[in-house]
C-alpha cells in the first residue's frame, strides 16, 4: 500500500532518485539542497512548480499564420515549376521552425525552473503521441505542446477533451474530416484503446457511436484553431458504454472519464513512467481510488506516489533505462554544460532513437530496454565524447547518422556548416574540486556520486582505477576520459 515514507529515512540517495525520476537529475549540490528540505517539502518543490516564476519566451513564430493558407492555396494554383517553389519555400521554412521547437523544448527541460512540468510535458507526448509528420505544421506541434504543459498535472477530464479539439491531434487521426454521412472512428478508437481505457474496456458498437457523437468537431485551416460544425454532427440517438441520449464529443469523452478503468488505466501508466513495471493490484486500486477522490486531478497522486515508500523501494532505484531525451537532457544538467546547439541536439536525441514531435506511431515511444540495442548503446557511449570533450569527430558521426535515420536530404554546404559547429568541453574546474582533480580515489568518488549517485560495480570502478593509474599526474584531458568512461556503462543508462 502506498505508506508514506518515513522522514527519518530521507538521505541523499532517496533525494537524488527523486530529482532523477520527479526531473531529469540534480547536481550535488541541488542534491544537497533537497536532502536538507526534508521528504515532504523537496516533493513539494517539484510538484508545486507553479509556485516557481518561467520566464521562458515563446519561439518568435509561435502564433497562428493566417497567411499561410493563404500561401498553400496560392501554390495549388499556381503553374507546376512555381507551385514547386512555393511549395518549397514553405516545406524549408516548416523544417526550420521544427529545428528550433526542438531546441526551445530541449532548452525548457536542461535549464528551465520546473523539472516535473517538462517530465509530464515527455510523458503526455508519448501518450498523445502526434507527429509532424502528417500535421506538418510547427506552430500545431507548439500549441498541443503547451497544452500537455498548462494541463501537465491537471484535471483528466479537462486534458482528454482539449487533447480531443486540439488541432494538431484533429489532424493526425483525421477527425477534421468526420461527417456525419460517413463518421472517422480513428480519434474514437484511440480515445478508449490508448488514451484512457485499454483494449479489452469498450466495444465495436462504443466505438461507432462514440465517432458519431464526435462529429462536428473539426478544424479550421485559416484561424489555424479547433471549430465546431454544427451541420457535420450527428444529432440522434447513441447508445456508449449502455447510456442512450443525443450525446456529443464532450459527452462522450465525459462518458469515458466516468468509467471506473479510466481512472486505473491512467494512474497505472503514470506509476510505471515514474516508479516501476511492477504494480501490485492493491497498489493500483488504491492509486485509482485516491485518484477519483481527488476529482481526477493528478496533482495529488502524483504527490502521494513521490511521497511513498514504495517510490523509494531500493528495488525501484536505478532500474529504469534512461530515454535518448532523459539521458542528453540529465547529461547536460549533471555536467553543469550548456546544451549543445539545436541542431546537434536533434541529431543526438534522433540517433538514439527519439525524434520529439516525430514518435514512430500513434502508440508512441515503446521505452524500457527498446531503447538498449547494440548500436543504440554504441550510439550513446560516442554521444558521450562528443559531450565531454566536444569532439568534432563523434558529433559529425552522430549528426550524419540521425540524418541517415530521418532520411533527411541535406547539402554538401549544410553539413559542412553542422560539422563546423562545437558544442564545447565540459569544464572540469566548474564541476571538479582541485582536491578531486588532484587525488583519484577522491575523483573516482566525485565522478560517482555526480554522475551516478551510486557507486559502480567492481568491474567497471576496476577498469576506471586502471585507467587513472596508468596515467601518472592526471590533466583535464585525463579527468574528461574519466568522465567519458563513467559515462559509457551500464549504471549510466539508469536512472
Amino acid at each position: 500500500m502506498l505508506k508514506a515514507l518515513p522522514p527519518d529515512r530521507w538521505n541523499q540517495t532517496l533525494a537524488a532518485h527523486l530529482a532523477n525520476r520527479a526531473g531529469f537529475g540534480a547536481t550535488p549540490a541541488e542534491i544537497e539542497e533537497l536532502t536538507g528540505m526534508g521528504v515532504q517539502k523537496a516533493v513539494a518543490r517539484f510538484v508545486d512548480y507553479d509556485r516557481v516564476p518561467d520566464p521562458t519566451p515563446d519561439p518568435e513564430w509561435a502564433k497562428p499564420d493566417p497567411e499561410r493558407a493563404e500561401r498553400l492555396a496560392a501554390a495549388r494554383k499556381a503553374g507546376e515549376e512555381e507551385r514547386r517553389r512555393l511549395q518549397r519555400e514553405e516545406q524549408q521554412a516548416q523544417r526550420q521552425r521544427l529545428v528550433e521547437l526542438r531546441g526551445w523544448w530541449l532548452q525548457r527541460m536542461a535549464k528551465g525552473p520546473r523539472p516535473l512540468q517538462e517530465r509530464m510535458t515527455l510523458f503526455w507526448h508519448g501518450h498523445f503521441a502526434t507527429s509532424v509528420e502528417k500535421v506538418r505544421d510547427a506552430y500545431l506541434m507548439w500549441r498541443q505542446n503547451e497544452l500537455f504543459r498548462r494541463l501537465a498535472t491537471g484535471n483528466w477530464l479537462q486534458l482528454l477533451t482539449e487533447v480531443g479539439k486540439d488541432p494538431a491531434m484533429l489532424i493526425y487521426l483525421d477527425q477534421a474530416q468526420s461527417r456525419k454521412e460517413k463518421p472517422n472512428e480513428n480519434f474514437a478508437r484511440e480515445v478508449m484503446e490508448l488514451f484512457s481505457l485499454g483494449e479489452g474496456h469498450y466495444t465495436e458498437k462504443d466505438i461507432g457511436e462514440g465517432a458519431r457523437a464526435l462529429t462536428g468537431w473539426s478544424y479550421d485551416r485559416m484561424t489555424q484553431k479547433f471549430v465546431e460544425r454544427p451541420f457535420f454532427h450527428d444529432r440522434g440517438e447513441k447508445t456508449i458504454f449502455g447510456k442512450t441520449g443525443p450525446f456529443d464529443g464532450g459527452d462522450f469523452i465525459k462518458l469515458i472519464v466516468a468509467q471506473p478503468q479510466a481512472g486505473r488505466f491512467i494512474t497505472a501508466k503514470l506509476w510505471r513512467y515514474f516508479v516501476s513495471d511492477d504494480l501490485p493490484e492493491e497498489t493500483a486500486l488504491e492509486l485509482a481510488a485516491n485518484f477519483r477522490a481527488s476529482g481526477n486531478n493528478f496533482k495529488p497522486v502524483l504527490r502521494e506516489i513521490f511521497s511513498s515508500e514504495a517510490f523509494y523501494a531500493p528495488d525501484v532505484i536505478r532500474t529504469q533505462v534512461k530515454s535518448p531525451v532523459q539521458w542528453l537532457v540529465g547529461s547536460v544538467r549533471m555536467l553543469e554544460r550548456a546544451l549543445p546547439p539545436a541542431q546537434i541536439s536533434m541529431g543526438l536525441t534522433r540517433n538514439l532513437g527519439q525524434d520529439l514531435f516525430a514518435p514512430p506511431n500513434v502508440k508512441g515511444w515503446d521505452g524500457g530496454l527498446s531503447w538498449i540495442t547494440t548500436n543504440n548503446l554504441l550510439a550513446r557511449y560516442n554521444e558521450a565524447a562528443m559531450l565531454v570533450h566536444g569532439d568534432r569527430a563523434a558529433m559529425a558521426a552522430a549528426l550524419l547518422a540521425g540524418k541517415k535515420k530521418a532520411a533527411a536530404k541535406t547539402s554538401e554546404a549544410a553539413e559542412r556548416r553542422l560539422r563546423n559547429l562545437r558544442p564545447g568541453a565540459v569544464e572540469v574546474e566548474k564541476i571538479l574540486t582541485e582536491a578531486e582533480r588532484r587525488d583519484k580515489e577522491a575523483l573516482i568518488g566525485a565522478l560517482q556520486r555526480r554522475l551516478l549517485q551510486s557507486k559502480l560495480k567492481p568491474a567497471q570502478e576496476k577498469a576506471l582505477r586502471d585507467y587513472l593509474d596508468s596515467q601518472g599526474e592526471l590533466d583535464d584531458a585525463d579527468i574528461l576520459n574519466a568522465i567519458r568512461l563513467v559515462m559509457s556503462t551500464p549504471e549510466y543508462q539508469l536512472t
